[in-house]
């Protein structure tokens, strides 16, 4: 069972050329701030896939270097830890359409299979809940060449750092 978008974040395919150009934009900010402003994921080659339907997919490279087992040769669950925390941030983020902090409360996570050798691994989350203080995300992870053979499912929630006296943008969803 994959992630399905929120019915209100459906893509706008007929959207005009200023909504589009903002899209492009804010795709731009996300993979610019992946790749610059977060060191761990830039050592680890963490990069920006899409921002599409609510979700938001980021990709993590097969690096001999993340290997934990060198007899398999399967990445490590940290990576794949690592990853899916980014991309569920990344998620709150997109959600949010306001750069505030965040911090990680809980993040729980099932591996159902190891991630193969010389194969990318994708992560696609959504942000499906916002109250004032906390977001709600689920992510799965998977090979980019199939996205349905799961390898990790997880659970988040997120500490929500607002200025005094700041609402959510249309109240708390």
């Amino acid at each position: 069972m994959g992630l399905s978008p929120m019915p209100s974040d459906a893509p706008n395919q007929d959207a005009p050329d200023g909504v589009r150009s903002n899209q492009d934009a804010r795709d731009a900010s996300i993979s610019e701030g992946v790749a610059t402003l977060v060191p761990h994921n830039r050592a680890l080659g963490i990069r920006f896939v899409e921002a599409k339907g609510g979700s938001v997919t980021l990709a993590l490279p097969y690096d001999e270097k993340l290997v934990g087992d060198p007899a398999t040769r399967v990445l490590h669950g940290g990576a794949i830890t690592t990853l899916m925390d980014a991309t569920c941030g990344i998620a709150v983020f997109v959600k949010l359409n306001e750069p505030i902090q965040i911090a990680t409360l809980d993040l729980r996570i099932d591996y159902l299979k190891p991630a193969l050798p010389d194969r990318e691994v994708h992560a696609r989350a959504n942000c499906f809940k916002v109250t004032r203080n906390v977001a709600f995300v689920r992510c799965e992870t998977y090979h980019a060449q199939n996205p349905s053979d799961l390898v990790a499912v997880a659970n988040g929630t997120f500490m929500l750092f607002r200025s005094a006296g700041s609402e959510p943008k249309g109240g708390a969803q």
